[in-house]
Parts: structure tokens; sequence; C-alpha cells
């Protein structure tokens, strides 16, 4: 961002059957952002017409896609406006926002490309009942081991991106509410700058702020999790113990013959056992390989197109 240039901000609000809180969000969203989009994510009641009436531009989804499809929908949109920062919150009035300009200013100083909405950092709050706050600190800790990162609030929707991180954002698969996990994984991947502030984040007084059970959302997020952890190392998460499996199968093959050869007896059980350890231990091996394979030139296509860009912005202001 130039010094003296006012600096483009949108604010991006996935909202499904948000009629309630919607319009106070819009309204104490607007004097903090040039533009706000709302994705309807399949509402069946007001949201869409409330959200136009108040001025913000509305993408609809046909029905209701979940969280993560609505944030890529709106990531999407809002490079097409070339924004400077985009902001995102929630339409059900958790999130404040008259916090926003705390939000981003780490990104306006320059500090850092990509800043979460914090409720576990030194000044934050928040009246979260007990029984999220045991999942919430599950789910942070899992998250901080397997993808191993520093981030307290891994699960906070209250986030800031700047330009080069909603770029990177563009690639997110996610469609559920995974997606917040998603996109630390790719800032960790793409080496973006990630600062946490605090945040005041609320639940009393408001309806169910989750469209899932906690199960369901619990379990959505630690399959994401695990699955991100696969896919960065393989080897060791599936290759090791596919390797394992095929050396218990060989020694289980030559306890086997052993036992046979001695007594004549051949056990059935033993038998099966040794089998099933060759077949998973193989199968999981094959597939640390292949996914490696994948791995390996997704990372090298994403560093030619990163240098291909590059030289094309430097050829650009020459």
């Amino acid at each position: 961002m130039e010094a003296n240039k006012k600096p483009k901000i949108i604010a991006c609000i996935p909202a499904y059957n948000e009629e309630k809180y919607i319009a106070k969000v819009i309204l104490q969203t607007k004097p903090y952002v040039d533009e706000i989009l709302i994705c309807n994510d399949g509402s069946t009641d007001m949201t869409e017409e409330i959200a136009k009436a108040l001025g913000a531009i509305v993408i609809n989804h046909p029905k209701n896609m979940g969280k993560g499809a609505a944030i890529k929908t709106l990531f999407k949109e809002a490079l097409k406006h070339n924004p400077d920062i985009v902001v995102c919150l929630d339409a059900d009035g958790q999130h404040d926002p008259n916090e926003i300009p705390n939000v981003i200013k780490p990104i306006l100083k320059g500090e850092a490309d990509f800043v979460i909405g914090s409720r576990y950092v030194k000044g934050a709050k928040t009246d979260a009942p007990t029984y999220r706050r045991i999942g919430l600190s599950l789910i942070n800790a899992l998250n901080k081991k397997l993808l191993r990162t520093s981030i307290q609030d891994t699960q906070s929707g209250f986030r800031a991106f700047n330009k080069k991180a909603l770029k990177e954002m563009q690639q997110l698969e996610s469609t559920g509410y995974g997606i917040e996990n998603e996109q630390i994984a790719i800032a960790k991947i793409k080496n973006l700058r990630v600062m946490e502030v605090p945040v005041t984040i609320k639940y009393k007084g408001l309806e169910k702020t989750s469209k899932k059970t906690p199960v369901t959302h619990a379990g959505e997020i630690v399959s994401l999790i695990l699955r991100l952890t696969i896919e960065e190392k393989p080897l060791l998460y599936l290759g090791l113990p596919g390797t394992t499996l095929m050396l218990i199968g060989l020694l289980l093959s030559a306890y086997l013959l052993w036992i046979f050869n001695t007594t004549r007896y051949f056990s059935i059980p033993i038998a099966l056992i040794t089998l099933g350890a060759l077949f998973m231990g193989t199968m999981l091996f094959i597939t640390a390989l292949i996914l490696y394979a994948i791995t390996r030139l997704m990372k090298k296509f994403s560093h030619t197109t990163n240098r291909s860009n590059n030289y094309s912005m430097e050829t650009t202001y020459q």
C-alpha cells in the first residue's frame, strides 16, 4: 500500500438465515469499510432482502452449501473489487464490528499479511459456555500439535487479510467449518505473516451460533486438520505405518512357515492376520508415494506460477 493512499477495505460476511442480526451487523460495519459483501448461503428468510436494502452487495447460493463455500465465494468476489484489505466477520452478532480497526491495524502498519481476532490472547473477552471452551481448547491443541503452529485461537472467524494473503486464499478447498484451519495451513505453507489481536466474542443473548451440532462441528474440523497434516507429510503419516505393517506381515509369514515346517499345522488365524497386514501396509505405502508425488508436483507448479506472476508484475511496472 502506498503511504498516502487511503486503503480500500471490504467486509466479507457469510450469512445463513440471519434476518434477526444482519441489519445490525451491516450498519455497525459500514463506518469502517468501503464495501460490504454478503454471501447469502441459501437462506430461506429475509436475509437477502435486508442486506440489499442496506446497501450490501449480495451473492446468492441457490442452496445452503456451508460456511467454507460461502467464504470461498466471498473471497473470489472480493478479488474482483481490488481491495487492499478484506475483513471477515460473522453475521450472527458474535463479532463486534467496532473492533474492525483493531483487527486491520497490523496490516495497515505493514506488520502482518493475515490477522486473527483472538479469544485467547491478553486483552480478549468472551463469554463462551463451558462445553464450547473445552471443545475449542481441544481443537486448538490438536491444530497446534499437528499443523505445528503457535496460533492460540485457530477457530475465530473474525479475520483480516491483505491483498497478498487474499490471493493465496483463492486455493481454499473446504466447504464447511474447517475453512479457518485451512486458511492457517495455507498461511504456513506460503510463509504469510500471521498475527493475533484481542477481540470480544460473545455468545450470551444470541440464538444458536452454530448451524450444526457440537459433535458434527468438531468432527468436521478434526477431519480437515488430519487431512491437511497427512497431505503435508504423507511419507511420515502414511508411509511409515505402511512400512511397519509390511514388516509385521513379513515376520508373520516367516513365523507361519516355521510353524508349518515344524508341526505341519497351518494356522488360518495367523495367515489371515499376515495377509491383512501385508495388504494394508502395501496400500498405505503406495498411497503415501502417490500423495508425496502429487504434493511435490503441486509445490513445483505453485513455485513456477509465483515466479511467472512476479516476472509479469516486474515487467508491467518497468
